[in-house]
């Protein structure tokens, strides 16, 4: 469980770690979206009012208020949404479709995250183009620089980021204090955009637009990109903290963009308006704020890294991904996490996201349609949920932001043929790997040859004071007691091999987040135990600790592993995912010295 520790210290850790994303959003925000409107005095009060009641909808009631109410022992998430709605439900089909979902609100987290640093960084690299002769910098030269920035966060992630993210904090304390004060100014001189607040001005833009207006929702929706990191990080920095911080970005945020409009309301040809308001209001404090908007873009990037790396995690040990490698880049905390071809994966798609739009203004273009997406799951399966526990006022609530969220990702549909198809296409690697990991992971299940526990003891009984013995402990390891997988008859029966003490080993997962437990259960037979480890999804689990706690010494390890012959294209790629990935025993660090693996062929 999460460590207690001063509420000042863990809302300053909150604002490095969970709003880098939506704290960066007003360096492009207004700047995409006035390439879609005109800037008229009308237009940008009407726009300012739909980012307001934007961030009131869709991050503070939808993420803030109602999805933080709905943790699991503090955690919060997409899966967390998926493990409390299934027990509610009463028919299988219907879980079955709420695993889809989950499935689907993963891979579009994973596929908006690709663009979350491509994006934030290349917009603050473009600032300066603001500085008194950078001003003809050739575009190619920028996302050079950007591309480079990038290389270097993805490099130092297998170093660990334990050392340097207690700075984190400080910085965006610094960052949102920036961009209050550079609001505030700019509002001081055209103090009529706080008119905004009021929604009428929202409903009165789309009257006045028409069509064109209802589509400036597509970029509007870029103000709140990064709100749904509140929610899933909520077990990483506690509730309460996270909800504080928010009520001080949230007042930060509103200031800047207010600010904004009013310098674009001055200054109608303004191209890249946060960095030409600042550079407008203080020369001379411009180069130290666009190093800082850099740094900034960079702890969005690196949260963005980190959660994705908890999002895998999640999905190797409620096991619907592979079993993909993964260190640990703390020897204090364990939770520190570092999975190597995620993390290349991420970056390949980052550079080339950066080197196929070139600009910011065009990679708005497929930014923010995977994660509407995503706000729509969410609030869709809380609506559901609510339903069930039968609060019906939080249920009408998330029906209406169901609507809300609905008119966003209609709006966002037009960014599909120029650009937001990356975004589809992104987010579909990780959908298929799932589906084809989770299918393929059943099929195989159903092809393996398991013996019932009766017939086995059965004939460990009889085999067991017949067999000449070897001394020590053996462990076996095994999913469900009930089943016993061929590799252990085969080594067992076919082959002789029984050791004076057999352990069967059997890893659990949990429905919980938290805990750790390992313990035996009853005797099976004599020369037979069975050794339980239960876990929560969101652990980190030291098997081979666990295993000396409680006091076995083993000889030896033994596992299985599936050799797959098929003629069939979809199983032929799933074999190889399962060739690639480390097996069961490398994922859980067992002693590589111990391990001895019997492979068993399998037709599929």
């Amino acid at each position: 469980m999460l460590e207690k520790e001063p509420p000042i210290r863990g809302i300053i850790k909150s604002l490095g770690l969970v709003f880098g994303d939506i704290g960066t959003s007003p360096i492009y925000t207004l700047t995409v979206i006035f390439l879609l409107t005109k800037p008229t005095e009308a237009n940008v009060i009407g726009v300012l009012s739909l980012i307001v009641w934007t961030l009131i909808i869709l991050v503070t009631v939808e993420y803030a208020w109602l999805a933080m109410s709905l943790g699991k022992k503090g955690e919060g998430g997409t899966i967390v949404l998926k493990e409390l709605l299934v027990p509610l439900l009463k028919s299988g089909r219907q879980a079955a479709f709420v695993t889809l979902l989950s499935f689907v609100g993963i891979s579009l987290l994973i596929g908006d995250g690709v663009i979350t640093p491509a994006i934030s960084i290349l917009s603050a690299v473009e600032g300066s183009l603001l500085i008194p002769g950078f001003e003809n910098t050739p575009q190619t030269v920028l996302i050079f620089i950007a591309a480079i920035i990038a290389i270097m966060l993805f490099f130092f992630q297998r170093k660990g980021t334990g050392k340097v993210a207690g700075a984190f904090g400080p910085i965006m304390v610094i960052w949102f204090l920036s961009l209050s004060i550079s609001g505030i100014i700019s509002i001081l001189q055209v103090p009529s955009v706080v008119k905004a607040v009021n929604p009428y001005y929202a409903f009165k833009f789309f009257v006045d637009n028409g069509v064109s207006g209802y589509l400036v929702l597509s970029e509007v929706i870029l103000c709140a990109t990064g709100g749904e990191a509140m929610y899933a990080d909520m077990g990483h920095m506690g509730r309460k903290p996270i909800l504080k911080a928010w009520s001080f970005v949230f007042i930060a945020l509103l200031m800047n963009y207010f600010g904004q409009g009013a310098y674009i309301l001055q200054h109608p040809e303004a191209k890249n308006i946060l960095f030409s308001m600042v550079f407008h209001q203080a020369p001379l404090f411009y180069v130290p704020f666009l190093l800082l908007s850099i740094v900034a873009t960079i702890i969005a990037s690196q949260a963005m890294i980190s959660g994705m790396f908890s999002i895998v995690y999640q999905g190797i040990s409620t096991r619907i991904m592979p079993m993909f490698k993964v260190d640990y880049t703390s020897e204090e905390m364990r939770a520190q996490i570092y999975i190597g071809s995620v993390n290349w994966f991420l970056l390949l798609a980052v550079l080339f996201i950066m080197f196929e739009f070139g600009e910011s203004s065009k990679l708005a273009a497929a930014y923010g349609f995977a994660v509407n997406g995503d706000m729509i799951l969410t609030a869709f399966l809380m609506a559901w949920i609510f339903l069930l526990k039968g609060k019906r006022l939080n249920a009408i609530i998330s029906m209406f932001i169901i609507v809300v969220v609905f008119l966003f990702f209609g709006a966002n549909i037009s960014k599909i043929p120029h650009g937001g198809y990356w975004s589809i296409i992104l987010a579909s690697i990780p959908f298929l790997t799932i589906m084809l990991y989770t299918r393929g992971q059943r099929r195989l299940y159903r092809m393996m040859k398991f013996m019932p526990l009766e017939e086995f003891l059965n004939k460990f009984t009889k085999a067991y004071p017949t067999i000449a013995k070897i001394k020590g402990t053996a462990l076996f390891l095994i999913r469900d007691i009930k089943e016993i997988p061929f590799y252990i008859t085969q080594t067992m029966f076919y082959h002789g091999i029984i050791y004076e003490d057999n352990i069967f080993v059997s890893i659990i997962k949990r429905d919980d987040p938290f805990g750790v437990t390992g313990y035996f259960k009853e005797d099976i037979a004599k020369g037979l135990r069975l050794f339980e480890i239960q876990y929560g999804y969101m652990e980190v689990v030291d098997v081979e600790e666990l295993l000396r706690e409680a006091g076995i010494d083993e000889k030896t390890i033994f596992y299985g592993i599936e050799d797959i012959h098929t003629t069939s294209f979809v199983w032929k790629t799933f074999s190889i995912i399962k060739r690639l990935t480390p097996a069961f025993v490398q994922f859980y660090k067992l002693p590589s010295r111990k391990l001895h693996g019997v492979i068993t062929r399998v037709e599929m």
